[in-house]
Parts: C-alpha cells; structure tokens; sequence
C-alpha cells in the first residue's frame, strides 16, 4: 500500500485531542486509530506489537540476518490532530496535475491563495490534496504515520538489510502531554526521529522553549450608578493586561527565532475574566525575561487594583533540544544524507513549535525532527501532496539503510 492510500485512510479517523481533560489520551476516539494501526502492523509482521492502556502504540521489526549489531533507530509519529480546528468527518479532496493557483476550497468559501501560500506555484504539476474547507487535513501528523507505515512494508517487503526497527505511534502532543507515558521499556532504540515537520528538506533540532500562562481576574461588581472609585472591571482589567505585552512579539509578526506571547483564550464579565497565552522563544534566557514580564504584570496589576485582583499561574511545557542533539551529530548527518538521496534539499529550520522529540531528548532519548511534506498544519488551508508522501516514506527507507552500513562485526 502506498503512503498517499494509508494517509487517506487515517484522516477519516476522528482523532482531535482535548486539552481540557485530565487524562490520557485525552480522548478515548484515538484508540480507534490506534487499533488500527496495530492490526495493520501485525499485518506486516511487525513484531511485538502492543497498544497500552494509555493509547501508546508500540512494535519493533527483528533485526537482519548479520546486522543484530547494527545501530537501532526508531521512529515515532502522533495520532492526535490538533483541537485548533475541527478534525471530524475530514473529505479530503484530491487535485491531480494542480495548476499553482489559487484555489476555492469545495465547502468552505475558503481560498487556499498563493498570496498567501506562496509555496503553491512550487508544486504545480502535482497531486494535490486539501481540506474542504470545513475542517483541518489531518496531515500533521497522520502524514508521518503514513510514511513510517510505508517505509516498514518497503523495508520488509524488499527485505532491505537493517537493524532492529523501532516504531511508536503517541496520544496528545498537540495538548503537550505526548510522552507523559512513554514506555522506553517497550521502545528500546538509543536515538529515534519524529516524523512531524513541515515542507520537504526541513530538519528539526531546535525548538521553542515553551509554557502556557493564565491570568485569573478578580473583579468588583457594583450598581454602575454608584461604582466611581468602587467597580473594578475584571474584562476591562483584562485589556489592560493584554496591553502591556510588547504589541509585536505575537505570532503574526515573528518568524525564525524570535519568539512571542500568544493570547489563546479569553472571557469575562464584570465580575470575573481569564486571559489564557501560550509563551514561546528560542533564546533560554528571553524565554525567562518573558515569564518574568508577565509576574511583573501581575504584580503592577495588584498594585493598582489591590492584592488578589489578579493571579498568574505559569506552566512550563518543554524546552529547546538543541544543545542535547549536538553530542549525536550523527542523527542530523544521516537525515541529510537520506534526504539527498531522494532529491530533497536539506535545510535545518528551527522549529516554531515543539514536537514528542523534544521531551524525550531531555529524557535521555535523542530525537530531531524530519519533514513530513506537509504545510499549513491546523487549520481548514493545511495540504500535502501525494509526490511528498511517498518521497519522505523513501527517506525514511534511505535512513534504515545508512543506518545498516554502519554495523561492527
């Protein structure tokens, strides 16, 4: 089966996560992908095979004939889509021999323009494929499952020598708790590669250091006849806070390292209001200015308008992985390699997000990031094509293989 057949498959799974539940998965809709995945990997002959009762999906393929000693990578997708955007009942359409123009979107009065997506004109003459409109694709990161699924049926099929495989398939990395129950007992490779980027040729071993914020506000509600020096607004408080950020450190105009604050959520009333950000930067040490800006916010809030008007609690999340991949060069070495080898251009791109790889490398588990094909993740405008599908299931195939010439007698 090719990977553009798989990925159609596994969209039509409703997988969307869910960061207010306190469990995990988050959602119990992601064992039906992950049953499924399971069956079909036994189907292979995958071996080991198990799917915990956390929604973890595990298996290895033994090791060659004579390559017992080669090195063991392993490689890891997610399952979840994310909750920004509707992942139910996904139709995705296919666009064969696409022009490089806009595009109107079947259902959704959705443009996908190249004003916008200037990349489009690049993939002129290929096999497109899109939402309709009315929901998210699917391809973050159900296209890296499809890839790595791919990759293992080649492998096996053509028997390609290779060392011991390692394949993980998580729950709710979109919510960021994808590795919360990552079993290393049951996933036993030294250094492994999530399958979650972007465009063809990007690599990943830089990423956000992260945190969600959330500013409670407590208001004082009052007749408004009789409020002078009384009322505190708690919405209008709110905007205030909102305006003492630095009105461009948001994500519309960043780009490359440079971080921001996200305002994700908000509500309020009179009486009380909630401001909910998500904090990113590169730099270890504006990523601490930035959490410190929003405790000084707190503080002049309360100030103003008196102790417990305001109450911040901040939450770190994950953190950048690039000084812990450095020591394993090898990893990034290996994905140029195989990139070339399919004719993909390497480019090393921080990542303006994070992935499962970034918490399993500060847990002892070195772990970069490869590109998918995919681009415009989360949303109604997110695409893939067929031709990138199937070059980054190569890829993957083109690592196994470096990987394999490097075995010791």
């Amino acid at each position: 089966m090719k990977a553009t057949e798989r990925f159609l498959k596994y969209v039509k799974v409703h997988t969307t996560s869910d960061p207010t539940a306190n469990i995990t998965p988050s959602t119990s809709r992601q064992f039906d992908l992950a049953n499924e995945l399971a069956e079909e990997m036994r189907k292979l002959g995958m071996k080991n095979v198990v799917v915990t009762d956390h929604c973890y999906v595990y298996g290895t393929i033994d090791a060659s004939e004579g390559y017992e000693n080669a090195p063991m990578p392993g490689f890891i997708a997610h399952m979840d889509t994310s909750p920004d955007f509707s992942g139910e009942n996904v139709n995705p359409q296919i666009i064969e021999n696409y022009d490089g123009n806009d595009l109107w979107l079947k259902n959704g009065n959705r443009c996908l323009s190249v004003d916008n997506f200037p990349h489009l004109s690049l993939l002129k003459g290929r096999t497109l494929i899109t939402t309709d409109g009315t929901t998210l694709l699917g391809a973050d990161n159900k296209a890296g499952i499809a890839e790595i699924m791919t990759a293992c049926e080649i492998i096996m099929r053509e028997k390609i020598p290779h060392g011991k495989l390692c394949i993980a398939f998580t729950p709710d990395e979109e919510i960021g708790k994808g590795t919360e129950f990552f079993d290393r007992d049951l996933f036993t490779s030294k250094f492994a590669f999530t399958v979650d980027g972007d465009q063809e040729g990007e690599i990943n071993f830089e990423n956000f250091n992260a945190c969600e914020a959330v500013f409670q506000i407590h208001g004082v509600n009052v007749h408004p006849g009789s409020a002078k020096n009384i009322m505190v607004n708690a919405s209008l408080v709110a905007f205030e806070i909102n305006s003492m950020l630095p009105c461009a450190d948001t994500p519309r105009n960043t780009e490359g390292y440079e971080g921001f604050f996200h305002l994700t959520k908000m509500e309020g009333t009179v009486e009380n209001a909630k401001l909910e950000y998500i904090v990113r930067d590169h730099s270890n040490e504006y990523f601490e200015i930035r959490k410190e800006m929003l405790r000084h916010i707190e503080k002049v809030i309360n100030e103003k308008y008196g102790i417990g008007t305001v109450q911040l609690s901040i939450k770190d999340q994950y953190a950048n992985m690039a000084a812990l991949i450095e020591p394993h060069r090898h990893l990034i070495e290996t994905a140029i390699a195989a990139m070339q080898n399919v004719g993909f251009t390497p480019v090393l791109v921080p990542i303006r997000g994070g992935t499962d790889g970034a918490r399993l490398t500060y847990e002892g588990l070195p772990c970069p990031n490869l590109c998918t094909g995919g681009y415009a993740f989360h949303g109604p405008f997110e695409h893939i094509t067929a031709e990138s599908l199937e070059s980054c299931a190569d890829m993957i195939v083109e690592i196994v293989k470096i990987y394999s010439e490097k075995k010791t007698s």
